[in-house]
């Protein structure tokens, strides 16, 4: 799996201009799935980005996780994060997980975020979405669960 994370003062998500998802302070997960991710993926995402120390503390140092912060997660899929544009004018996307695969694999990650104690909400899994946010600092991160090349080894 892999994670585009922006930290947000707030963001929202619309579908057909009715916000089904939003969060005040906490993260934006723009979660794509890869064809040979599993519910262990899922699981060591969820933990990963609950625990990501990358919200100030007092002396302004990115100290603090969002569970520290009492922040909250707006989860979106986005099957285009494995998109490879390396050939071609049109990207690839035979990396991405069909939808069959990913969206129970996204609704296990939000089950573990949820059971970590974080308030999280979603976007609507293969709508055609509108996200606004206020990216806060701005803090950009890119989180991968494994390298594809090292499935064999993976979380071991």
């Amino acid at each position: 799996m892999r994670v585009v994370l922006q930290r947000v003062s707030q963001a929202a998500v619309r579908v057909d201009a009715e916000v089904v998802g939003e969060v005040s302070r906490g993260w934006l997960a723009l979660v794509g799935v890869h064809i040979s991710d599993t519910a262990r993926d899922a699981c060591w995402l969820a933990e990963k980005i609950a625990g990501l120390r990358a919200f100030p503390d007092e002396q302004g140092k990115m100290n603090r996780s969002v569970q520290d912060v009492k922040g909250g997660i707006l989860v979106v899929s986005n099957f285009t994060l494995y998109g490879d544009c390396l050939k071609g004018r049109r990207p690839s996307f035979v990396a991405a997980a069909r939808p069959e695969q990913a969206e129970p694999l996204i609704e296990r990650l939000i089950e573990e975020l949820r059971a970590l104690g974080l308030p999280v909400a979603s976007g609507r899994f293969g709508a055609d979405m509108q996200i606004a946010l206020v990216n806060d600092g701005p803090v950009t991160l890119i989180i991968e669960t494994v390298a594809k090349d090292d499935r064999a080894d993976s979380h071991g």
